[in-house]
């Protein structure tokens, strides 16, 4: 069996997003955007290894909305693998789970009170 070579430029594609438009928002503000949620992820990181699980959880619900914003904004071709279904689709789950996840980080009693 063999397979079709993937022609040049549809790598990146997402096959879910071939009909939509391209993004309005310039691609130097999408590239920032995304830079600003691996900043979160890695701060949430940080938090994490410091034993800082609240804040942690905090941190990576924020940046979980913030993708769902990323994800309504920006072009799949510049997401890359952040975005994996169709746009719809990847919203709704980054705001369920980051939604979840402030909620958790919010509700839970600090140890110490």
């Amino acid at each position: 069996m063999r397979l079709k070579p993937i022609p040049p430029g549809l790598s990146l594609d997402n096959p879910h997003d071939r009909k939509l438009p391209p993004s309005r928002v310039p691609r130097a503000i999408q590239y920032l955007g995304i830079a600003l949620f691996l900043l979160g992820i890695a701060l949430a990181s940080v938090f994490a290894l410091s034993d800082h699980w609240r804040r942690a959880t905090f941190t990576l619900g924020a940046s979980m909305l913030w993708l769902a914003v990323l994800r309504l904004g920006c072009d799949s071709r510049n997401l890359g693998v952040l975005s994996v279904r169709s746009r719809k689709f990847d919203t709704a789950f980054c705001c369920c789970f980051g939604g979840a996840m402030v909620f958790l980080s919010a509700s839970v009693d600090a140890l110490g009170s």
